[in-house]
């Protein structure tokens, strides 16, 4: 991996794999939902698809036209703390992929017209999203775990807030946040030292400067947010405070998230869906965030058996803070977490993001050695460590479904002090 920084400052980390001949390049902004306020929710995600619906040179359909046709691919996504544009084309197509997408970039016209089609668009994502409600429930947990702080809120935004968004206010938050100290280029494939000329040529003339906004880091809000909806399932998050991007070492927080809940050997699915058949669906993930994190466990099942579920849950919860992990969990936990760190490395694309968020994100990089030393430095006493973290707060939980007896049932502070 290489950084460098272009004439204007604008960093750039690459990372040459000569053996392939695949090029992933991405856009990484350091915004995203956190960013908004309650008036501009939605504005990060909605600018995001905007920049692909039109620019000074291209109109939305050619720029579809040149990636289909070189056989390559763009498209972007939002997040809570970041946005990427990306592309991922043959080596050869490197300087038409930079080209288009610095276009975008720089010269996306917002044109007031295609504006209002893009928000009808949007607003189907929406309902798309909240007639699953098994995607629902993970954004009502981030509103019981954050409450009103912006991590909190969806990075869709409602359709009350984006009717009212006009050209100026897409180009306004650009002009505040699509900043050079915001901004990383990441590019990893067969590349040489040609790539660094190519970005100067195209992202040289990047002139919007300006120091990130202070950000408010969140309380954990132990909240519980039940949202009615007739459906065949109870979907049900529970969330306990996590670690930051920040922690020095995050290897911890994966091991004890594969034991709980993060495969089919874990502890959750063969409890719940194998050994007493209540759920199809069961699983844990950790997110980070740049100075907190979060921990969550999602279910869906019945009405009539979530009050299992749930004191299963816990039950396994408590078994895991008084008692820890086995030794035959760790060492499965080490192995499992190298195989799919030394198999992302065999993908473009995952390189590219891994380089480019980290850059972005934290701004350090380890190598597969340093990873894996990381992994295997894991002992039981930081499992222990990290155990008393999370049960140091109450839980948040959220849920989705026709009746919430056994959300009330709940008592948030039962993990507490174990």
């Amino acid at each position: 991996m290489n950084k460098t920084h272009l004439k204007n400052g604008l960093r750039v980390v690459t990372e040459s794999i000569p053996t392939c001949r695949s090029v992933a390049i991405g856009i990484w902004v350091k915004t995203g939902s956190r960013n908004e306020t309650e008036q501009s929710n939605g504005i990060s995600h909605f600018i995001e698809h905007m920049l692909f619906k039109g620019t000074e040179r291209y109109t939305a359909k050619e720029i579809a036209e040149v990636f289909d046709g070189i056989g390559g691919n763009v498209n972007a996504f939002t997040s809570k703390e970041y946005t990427c544009y990306y592309a991922k084309v043959l080596d050869d197509h490197l300087s038409i992929a930079v080209d288009i997408l610095s276009d975008m970039f720089f010269n996306s016209v917002f044109n007031e017209k295609e504006m209002e089609k893009e928000k009808n668009v949007i607003f189907e994502e929406i309902s798309m999203y909240e007639d699953t409600p098994d995607d629902l429930v993970h954004d009502l947990v981030a509103k019981a775990a954050y409450g009103n702080h912006p991590l909190g809120y969806t990075i869709l935004g409602t359709q009350d807030q984006l009717s009212g968004m006009k050209p100026q206010d897409l180009r306004d938050y650009m002009r505040t946040c699509y900043t050079i100290e915001n901004t990383v280029i990441a590019v990893a494939g067969n590349i040489d030292a040609s790539v660094y000329d190519l970005l100067e040529k195209h992202f040289g003339g990047f002139a919007n400067s300006g120091a990130p906004a202070a950000q408010e880091e969140p309380a954990f809000m132990s909240e519980r947010v039940f949202q009615s909806k007739q459906t065949e399932q109870n979907h049900i998050c529970l969330s306990l405070p996590g670690l930051s991007l920040r922690e020095d070492n995050l290897y911890p927080m994966v091991l004890l998230n594969n034991a709980i809940g993060g495969g089919m050997s874990s502890r959750l699915f063969q409890e719940i869906r194998e050994k007493r058949g209540l759920a199809y669906s069961v699983y844990s993930y950790h997110s980070s965030h740049i100075d907190n994190g979060v921990f969550t466990i999602y279910t869906g099942t019945a009405p009539k058996q979530t009050e299992e579920v749930l004191k299963v849950t816990l039950e396994l919860l408590n078994e895991i803070a008084e008692k820890g992990m086995t030794e035959a969990e760790l060492r499965k936990g080490k192995e499992q977490l190298k195989g799919s760190l030394i198999l992302s490395l065999e993908s473009t694309s995952s390189r590219m993001n891994r380089i480019g968020k980290n850059e972005l994100m934290t701004g350090r990089h380890y190598t597969l050695d340093e990873m894996i030393n990381r992994i295997e430095s894991v002992e039981m006493e930081h499992i222990h460590d990290l155990t008393r973290k999370l049960f140091a707060k109450p839980f948040a939980v959220a849920m989705v479904g026709s009746r919430d007896e056994a959300l009330q049932s709940l008592r948030g502070d039962e993990l507490v002090g174990k």
